[in-house]
């Protein structure tokens, strides 16, 4: 990835069969769809029954390759962004897949970039997910479409390592626009995409003490809030008015900047 571009998107797009069986949502796939997955619910035998619309406005349903594509293109990132995908086998396979891929062209895969060397790693799933993890962490902006344990465990080491840009989705917020977008142009989709998002774009303020998992907030650190108008530049949040100052390297490793920890000694 570094060698076809100086910076790239890594997205851990958790949209197996499996996953929207669990989740109880739907996605439009008529009879087929919901039998599919009916049928797959049948593993978990305590999962209670779910209203697809319901878990849908609380949002607990993960975001479609499509949504994900039109959130980011709405934040302000270009089709010319190159994107490394991190997930198993989606529902749907290359049709689902083919939005994303027409919304951002540079489109990768583990399996696209390592072909020979990649033989030795398919027989363990572990081990697949493990170059995910490396990848995605090694991203200059990391996205999820859901809030599983890689997700969590990957958001709070970017925050620990020098507070790298980590985008989830306000699914709550966000399914109600996606169902109303052919009713407004894209300006106004943009906006408010980007209003939806405040608090969900891995900037410092998001970490309170006491709130969410550790393995997600790390730190009980409180730091000043400093929004980017334009999360096109696919830097890291930038923190100001520090009560402690260190010097962290960006993750293109060719700039540095100044990074206010928030915490005393």
């Amino acid at each position: 990835m570094r060698k076809m571009s100086n910076r790239f998107i890594a997205i851990h797009l958790r949209f197996e069969p499996d996953m929207l069986a669990f989740s109880g949502c739907y996605y439009g796939g008529g009879d087929k769809e919901r039998n599919q997955l009916a049928e797959i619910r049948k593993r978990w035998e305590t999962l209670p029954d779910m209203s697809p619309e319901g878990e849908r406005r609380r949002g607990k349903c993960p975001l479609t390759p499509e949504e994900v594509g039109l959130m980011l293109r709405a934040l302000g990132f270009k089709n010319d962004t190159y994107l490394y995908v991190a997930s198993g086998e989606i529902y749907g396979g290359e049709q689902t897949l083919q939005p994303l891929r027409d919304l951002f062209p540079n489109f990768y895969t583990k399996e696209m970039l390592a072909n020979e060397e990649l033989q030795p790693f398919l027989p363990f799933s572990s081990r697949l997910a493990a170059l995910d993890y490396i990848v995605c962490d090694e991203s200059d902006v990391f996205v999820t479409n859901n809030n599983g344990n890689m997700a969590k465990i990957l958001a709070g080491r970017r925050r620990y390592m020098g507070h790298k840009r980590t985008i989830r989705p306000n699914a709550k917020k966000l399914s109600s626009l996606f169902m109303a977008r052919k009713d407004m142009d894209w300006d106004t989709f943009s906006r408010k995409v980007r209003s939806c998002q405040r608090g969900f774009m891995g900037e410092p303020e998001e970490m309170r003490p006491g709130r969410g998992e550790f393995h997600e907030f790390p730190s009980s650190c409180i730091c000043k809030r400093n929004y980017y108008n334009d999360y096109s530049d696919m830097g890291p949040p930038r923190r100001q008015n520090s009560l402690n100052s260190v010097v962290v390297q960006s993750v293109n490793n060719t700039e540095w900047m100044e990074a206010d920890t928030g915490c005393k000694d």
